[in-house]
């Protein structure tokens, strides 16, 4: 008897990828900012002398202002930036020092979430979540059976043959975590996810990513959204003109 094969949000390693040089550090800890700062032409500061380490299958909000920086974190994360000051090692990896060719692989072990949800209009649900697999050349076998569970993870399994427009604003944000899920990701890096949700549809999306890090999937929340984020009740990061100024345990957010 065939062995059905399910799917599970963890670590996954490509055999084919090859090892990377380390320095030896502590394992629990997944990324960490070494004295970072960024800074573009105009040479104002985004984000300055950031200091921060984020453990395996931790839950943290990033909180502030606009254009306190929160963004910005997070593209460093994926390596969309480079720091202009300062390293940010990721699996204990120093990110600029992936080749470009290798760097398709480090974005496959982060799901990215945006406010806006840039799916494909013509393509219906399964399609929208299916075409990242594809994309990394899946098998059709493989997407068949992953992408309906992955649905049915976030809720979405009887919504497979619909189109985003006929979807609620909450029930597409749900297709973009799915489409965020199906690499089984090490993180999920969310940016403002409920910017454009209602109330109740922000807190089932909350809810679900925290499920998701039950599973051992770390997620890195950014909002300014107070309700939200204490909502989630877990560690807040506070950034206020490119600096921590707070790092809270008890998940409240708050200007420390």
């Amino acid at each position: 008897m065939k062995k059905e094969r399910k799917i599970k949000i963890e670590e996954t390693e490509d055999m084919n990828e090859e090892k990377y040089s380390r320095e030896s550090k502590d394992p629990s800890v997944l990324i960490r900012f070494d004295h970072v700062s960024k800074f573009f032409k105009d040479d104002k500061d985004v984000l300055s002398d950031i200091n921060l380490e984020i453990k395996r299958g931790e839950f943290i909000s990033i909180v502030g202002h606009s254009g306190a920086g929160k963004s910005t974190l997070l593209k460093l994360i994926y390596a969309e930036e480079m720091p202009t000051v300062g390293s940010v090692y990721f699996d204990e990896v120093s990110l600029d020092m992936i080749s470009r060719r290798k760097m398709p692989y480090h974005r496959r072990r982060i799901g990215t979430i945006f406010q806006d949800f840039k799916l494909l209009p013509k393509k219906t649900v399964f399609e929208n979540v299916a075409y990242a697999m594809e994309a990394c050349g899946a098998p059709k076998n493989e997407i068949l059976e992953d992408v309906p569970q992955i649905l049915d993870i976030v809720g979405l399994g009887d919504k497979m043959e619909k189109f985003p427009h006929e979807l609620s604003g909450g029930e597409q944000q749900k297709v973009v975590l799915a489409r965020a899920l199906i690499h089984k990701p090490l993180v999920i890096a969310a940016d403002e996810p409920t910017g454009n949700l209602d109330p109740v549809s922000s807190i089932e999306m909350v809810k679900l990513l925290l499920e998701i890090n039950k599973l051992g999937t770390t997620v890195i929340l950014a909002s300014h959204d107070r309700e939200v984020v204490n909502k989630a009740a877990k560690r807040v990061i506070v950034l206020d003109h490119g600096k921590i100024i707070c790092d809270d345990a008890k998940g409240k957010y708050k200007m420390c």
